[in-house]
C-alpha cells in the first residue's frame, strides 16, 4: 500500500520543527511508520544552498531557486534516502520544507510563476497529500527565532519575513487548484497547534 506525504510549512519561528517531532512521535504512536526528513537535505548541493542562505557562500540571488529545485529532485530521487522510494513502500513521509520552500528566503525576490515552472518537474514526481502551513506574524517569528537562536541568518530581518510570508500567501493562491493547503494559526499554544494539525492529518488519512 502506497504511504502518503506530507509537509509542514510555515516562515522561520513559526515552530515547523517542533511540529513536524510531535506529529512524527503521535503517528509512530498510532503504530504507522514515519521517515522524518528536510529541506535544504545534507547531502552535496543542500550543504552548498545552506552556504548561500546564511551568507558563506557569496552568489547572485537568482541562483538560489535552482538550488531548491536540484536538491529536491535528488532529494526525491537519491537511492539512499529518496522521498519517491519510501512512499512507494508504503511509509508516512513528513518533510518540514517542500514544494513552496522556493518561494522562501531570495527566492521573494523571483516571479512566482518562474519559481512554480521550476518546480513543476518535483511536483510531478510527487506532490504532497496536503501541505500544512503554519501561520505566525513576523514580528512573533523573529521574536522565537532571537531567543532560540545564538546566530541569526542574515536574511532574518522582520521585512524579510514579511515579504516571505506574503509570498507563501500568493503562491497558495496560484496553485490553489493544484494543491492541498491547510493553513494552521501558529500564535498559540504548542499543543493546540499540534491537535489542529493531528485533527487535519488524521482528518485527510481517512478520506485517502
Amino acid at each position: 500500500m502506497r504511504g502518503q506525504f506530507f509537509a509542514l510549512e510555515g516562515i522561520d519561528g513559526s515552530g515547523k520543527s517542533t511540529q513536524l517531532a510531535l506529529l512524527a512521535r503521535r503517528l509512530e504512536e498510532a503504530g504507522i511508520p514515519c521517515l522524518t526528513t528536510c529541506e535544504p537535505t545534507d547531502r552535496p548541493i543542500g550543504r552548498l544552498l545552506r552556504q548561500v542562505l546564511t551568507g558563506q557562500v557569496k552568489c547572485d540571488s537568482r541562483v538560489v531557486a535552482p538550488l531548491f529545485a536540484a536538491d529536491r529532485l535528488d532529494h526525491l530521487l537519491n537511492g539512499e534516502n529518496g522521498l519517491c522510494q519510501a512512499v512507494e513502500s508504503g511509509v508516512m513521509v513528513l518533510t518540514d520544507r517542500y514544494y513552496f520552500s522556493s518561494y522562501a528566503y531570495q527566492g521573494v525576490d523571483f516571479p512566482l510563476d518562474w519559481v512554480i515552472e521550476l518546480n513543476r518537474p518535483c511536483a510531478q514526481l510527487l506532490r504532497p497529500s496536503a501541505t500544512i502551513f503554519i501561520d505566525v506574524s513576523p514580528e512573533l517569528a523573529l521574536e522565537r527565532i532571537a531567543q532560540n537562536r545564538a546566530n541569526v541568518e542574515l536574511f532574518e530581518t522582520r521585512e524579510r519575513l514579511t515579504r516571505t510570508r506574503e509570498q507563501y500567501f500568493r503562491a497558495f493562491e496560484l496553485q490553489k487548484d493544484a494543491e492541498n493547503i491547510v493553513i494552521i494559526p501558529g500564535g498559540r499554544d504548542i499543543t493546540a497547534i499540534a491537535q489542529d494539525i493531528w485533527t487535519s492529518v488524521t482528518s485527510l488519512l481517512s478520506d485517502a
